[in-house]
């Protein structure tokens, strides 16, 4: 929950605009300043405090107790221009409201914590339980110092600027050991604890059997990410017990599920109770991994506890992401996020360019020019089965006419794939001519580099003789002048040569043109591989200077149609 303090009228309205926006996240703390104050930051995750910083500053300062406990506090100035990440920047999560709340109030964030200042992942942010010295080698990090990153297992982890050797050190292990003085470990949810209880089975023996195994195999609790078991056991107070007080998730399978799967030690008593040999060891190993502990029994007699433990490797991260038509405002918020999310990045030099500065420190670029698409998208996919995170970009939208396609033929379920949208040149194109696609369109490639013209020219006819608005995408080259010109003439047995058509060249960018020809009118020799051309149907008006195509054709008579709530 986020408390919402104000002590005048203006800061009352920003923080009713907050409350408005967010009714389920917030709660308003209305009386004496000083009182509110002390009672949200008792009660609530996190502050914004509609209040000057100094005052800010003093009414907190007797209750501040460590970083580690303290709520994440952001102040907002008497004319909402500001919102400052004041406390508890990476644990209370401060630096990312503030962030928020300034797109919402339309504020500038402030964030002073150094690593989010020059564009470092804090290693307290990373998601991954940490340890050691987090001050210490973040410092090392900030001054250029040489610090080496130690994978124990593969992970996708965000970019970090590491060095092969170093005085400082980034370990990755769900081995159980201590930091050094000049070392920070990160903790990943790597290990499946597979566990059988008899019905009754108490929570101490439960987790006792736990911790002990995980002692005797040198392995972190720290690094258990759920226990898994037969779903006949998804209610067992003993097993919900142990999974609550180690703070993970309880995953539970069919017993045919577990009969499946090979394992080294099958047993009777759990086929006769629950309808597999194995559960404690075939449900760690359901998942997939590396046996690590075989079964074992709890001390207890008679035993009523089993577990087993299962190493899961991490599997690696491709997001494959649109870049929109070139313009930064176009380029969405989530597409931003993956690429500072992503330690390797691999994209046609040309589009990484765009987007170089977004790029965080220590990503690894991958770059290549024209015409090595299949290229590219086997070395995403390589670099993700290594364990990276790692992002693909293309132009526009990445399923359209980009890396997607190649890259999914090639990507398998040993990783994990995201799709990022993006604003295509269609719709870019669109925006900027009217609305030429108000009706059905579609979308054509002229290029026959990889399609042949029969078809090509096949998918032409049927979108003619349907009536259908006409987007052509790489509609004529130096060394391809002909397919425009032979395209336009099939559309053009089908329309009238008043027939209005958009040409936009580099829609969105700065050095972008667009004008609105028709169908007789158009010269294809004014066209290039960086323009879309749009033809209208039957029913595409210029109204205006622009491209109108209603959206149905009861429209050119006069008769409008029910409002569509679907899109």
């Amino acid at each position: 929950m986020i408390g919402l303090i104000s002590a005048t009228a203006a800061g009352a309205a920003a923080r009713d605009r907050l409350a408005a926006a967010w009714p389920d996240r917030t709660r308003v703390y209305e009386g004496p300043v000083g009182e509110a104050v002390r009672s949200a930051f008792a009660e609530c995750g996190q502050l914004v405090c509609f209040l000057a910083t100094g005052a800010t500053v003093r009414l907190l300062a007797p209750l501040l107790a460590g970083k580690a406990a303290d709520p994440g506090v952001v102040c907002v100035d008497e004319g909402g221009r500001f919102a400052v990440s004041l406390v508890g920047g990476h644990g209370g999560g401060a630096n990312e409201l503030a962030r928020e709340v300034g797109e919402l109030l339309g504020a500038e964030p402030v964030v002073t914590t150094a690593t989010d200042a020059v564009g470092l992942a804090g290693l307290d942010t990373l998601g991954l339980p940490c340890e050691g010295a987090v001050a210490a080698v973040s410092r090392a990090l900030l001054d250029g110092e040489p610090v080496a990153l130690d994978a124990e297992l593969p992970w996708p982890l965000p970019p970090l600027p590491v060095s092969p050797r170093g005085s400082y050190t980034i370990r990755l292990t769900d081995r159980d050991v201590e930091p050094g003085p000049r070392e920070v470990l990160l903790r990943p949810p790597s290990l499946v604890v597979g566990v059988g209880a008899s019905r009754g089975a108490p929570v101490d023996e439960v987790l006792g059997l736990i911790q002990e195994t995980l002692r005797e195999a040198g392995l972190s609790p720290r690094s258990v990410a759920e226990l898994a078991t037969v779903d006949a056991k998804s209610k067992e107070p003993g097993i919900l017990g142990a999974a609550g007080r180690l703070g993970v998730p309880v995953v539970t399978y069919s017993a045919e599920e577990l009969a499946a799967v090979e394992v080294p030690n099958p047993s009777a008593a759990p086929l006769a109770a629950v309808g597999t040999p194995s559960v404690a060891e075939a449900a760690a190993l359901l998942g997939g991994g590396e046996l690590l502990v075989p079964k074992r029994k709890s001390d207890a007699s008679p035993a009523m506890a089993t577990c087993a433990v299962v190493r899961r490797p991490g599997r690696g991260r491709l997001a494959v992401v649109g870049l929109g038509p070139g313009a930064r405002d176009l380029l969405t918020p989530r597409a931003t996020a993956e690429l500072r999310r992503a330690s390797v990045l691999v994209g046609l030099d040309q589009y990484v360019d765009q987007i170089r500065d977004l790029l965080r420190p220590g990503t690894r670029v991958l770059e290549s020019g024209l015409g090595a698409e299949e290229e590219r998208a086997r070395t995403a996919v390589e670099q993700a089965r290594l364990g990276h995170a790692v992002a693909l970009i293309g132009s526009g939208d990445a399923g359209v006419y980009a890396m997607a396609s190649p890259a999914l033929a090639e990507a398998s379920d040993d990783i994990e794939v995201i799709g990022v949208p993006g604003v295509t040149a269609a719709l870019a194109a669109a925006a900027i001519l009217g609305a030429p696609l108000g009706h059905d369109h579609v979308s054509i490639s002229l290029s026959d580099l990889h399609t042949p013209w029969e078809v090509i020219e096949r998918r032409v006819r049927a979108a003619a003789e349907a009536d259908l608005v006409v987007t052509f995408y790489n509609p004529r080259s130096r060394g391809r002048d002909w397919q425009l010109p032979k395209a336009l003439g099939i559309l053009a047995e089908h329309r009238a040569p008043t027939t209005p058509v958009g040409v936009v060249r580099n829609a969105s960018r700065p050095d972008g043109s667009s004008r609105v020809s028709t169908l007789a009118g158009l010269d294809p020799a004014s066209v290039d591989m960086m323009t879309v051309v749009t033809v209208g149907n039957t029913a595409t008006r210029t109204v205006a200077g622009r491209m109108v195509t209603p959206r149905g054709y009861r429209w050119q008579n006069g008769r409008s149609e029910q409002p569509d709530e679907t899109r």
